[in-house]
């Protein structure tokens, strides 16, 4: 039998070696218990180091490491960044940089280790309106942002419930609120029912009831808003009423007002007028100056807009009254915008916002004079001067109260094919004060569903017409 040889062809190609992945730092500690503690009201975090990973983002190619610190993240001065990655305390791929200059490019990670300083929220515990197997319906207290973001971690809605709950326990939250905002959340005990809910809310099928307290004498009967909105600053998460916005819908229904004590009592005498001509003319600009007392009104939003209710009540010329952007004359001037879609402002007003809680305090307007003295007392959450012993980040001093949330609420999820309804009580601001009477709890007289299911008829009447 004949061989034939067969020769191996030569191995001319060298093999392709891929560099390893970028090195990522382990944050130095995940606390367990949580570092909580109680004082004064507040909830408090005590300082832990932490460290952030992320990705290079697109906008970050070929720019100073240094320049991204400065520009992307608002809560130090740049001279702490300066400083930090000097001190290897940022590293890019797991390694020190040779100077603040150096450039990021696609692909990087950084990471930052930092003294981490938790803001304090409100001692007020997490309600469980109903719990079962698949699901927890809570009443979120108002300040408590929902997820960790930004200088919130622990302090967080997610890991205040795990931390009640155990450290393998992962809440599932299936409805957004704002961290101002206090109601009814859905948390998830596993991903099927987080999921199924969550679609539920994302198809529109879920009906959603807030009630506000707003400045001055609501007007009565059925108001509807259909200003759209539009975002103007993503990063400063401003919305404002722009006709050239998003489609928006809100249906409100007063429920209650009431005046100021003065207004009420019948032997009050007003005082003299003693401002002068200038003064007059400048008062006259400031509508929110003629409003009287406060209202409490029922919100039903038909679409979902980010601030939708808190916009389109400032627009309506009632904004919420502790609200610390929309009902702020330093942000939007003696007007507040009310009636305003067209201003070409929005430059200014960013500017002005973008100051609040660094060197000015982040004030609401207090419309009812039997809050005035006490109000005006009270501080903003600020920067202190003092820096931490530990890593010289500034100190900010602790949030009023008035800081500590907004008086939204929301107060009512329904499904729409009447599936199931769950709904909180009024919350204690909505009540009438001491010495008046008012509703204890709302009544379909003052329900806003009630209209919007006559308009979601008569939209489907008119599609059916030929």
């Amino acid at each position: 039998m004949a061989l034939t040889l067969i020769e191996q062809p030569l191995d001319t190609e060298k093999p392709l070696v891929l560099e390893p992945p970028p090195e990522v730092v382990t944050t130095p500690s995940d606390p367990w218990p949580r570092p909580y503690y109680l004082e004064n009201g507040l909830r408090r975090v005590l300082p832990y180091h932490y460290t952030y990973n992320t990705y290079c983002k697109e906008r970050w190619r070929g720019r100073e490491l240094l320049d991204i610190f400065a520009t992307e993240f608002r809560d130090r001065p740049q001279e702490y960044y300066k400083d930090a990655i000097e001190r290897g305390m940022v590293v890019v791929n797991g390694k020190a940089v040779p100077s603040p200059k150096s450039i990021v490019k696609n692909g990087d990670i950084i990471s930052h280790t930092l003294h981490r300083h938790e803001p304090p929220v409100t001692a007020q515990r997490i309600g469980i309106v109903h719990e079962d197997d698949d699901m927890i319906v809570i009443d979120k207290p108002a300040g408590v942002p929902v997820h960790p973001a930004g200088r919130y971690n622990y302090n967080s809605i997610v890991e205040i419930m795990r931390g009640e709950r155990g450290h393998g326990w992962n809440p599932l939250p299936c409805n957004r609120l704002d961290r101002l905002t206090s109601g009814v959340m859905f948390i998830g005990k596993h991903a099927k029912a987080a999921e199924a809910l969550s679609e539920q809310i994302k198809g529109r099928t879920v009906k959603k009831e807030y009630v506000a307290r707003v400045i001055g004498e609501f007007p009565e009967g059925d108001i509807v808003c259909e200003q759209p909105i539009m975002q103007i600053s993503p990063k400063l998460g401003l919305n404002r009423a722009r006709a050239s916005g998003k489609e928006a819908r809100t249906i409100f229904k007063r429920l209650a007002y009431y005046p100021s004590r003065q207004k009420k009592d019948p032997n009050y005498t007003p005082p003299k007028d003693t401002r002068s001509e200038n003064e007059k003319v400048r008062d006259s600009k400031m509508a929110w100056k003629s409003k009287e007392g406060y209202s409490i009104v029922r919100c039903l939003p038909l679409t979902g807009r980010t601030h939708q209710l808190r916009v389109h009540l400032q627009y309506l010329g009632h904004p919420i009254s502790n609200d610390p952007i929309y009902c702020n004359r330093r942000v939007f001037g003696p007007s507040l915008a009310a009636g305003d879609a067209v201003s070409d402002d929005d430059e200014n007003v960013i500017s002005q916002l973008s100051k609040m809680g660094k060197s000015e305090a982040a004030e609401a307007m207090a419309y009812h004079e039997e809050m005035m003295e006490e109000y005006n007392k009270k501080k903003a959450e600020k920067m202190t001067g003092e820096l931490c012993d530990v890593c010289a980040t500034p100190l900010y001093s602790d949030p009023g109260p008035h800081e500590l949330g907004i008086y939204l609420h929301a107060k009512r999820y329904a499904c729409a094919e009447g599936r199931w309804e769950y709904e909180t009580g009024l919350p204690e601001w909505a009540l009438p004060p001491v010495g008046m009477e008012g509703p204890t709890e709302a009544t379909r007289e003052t329900d806003p569903l009630v209209l919007a299911e006559k308009v979601e008829k008569m939209n489907v009447d008119q599609d059916q017409q030929p």
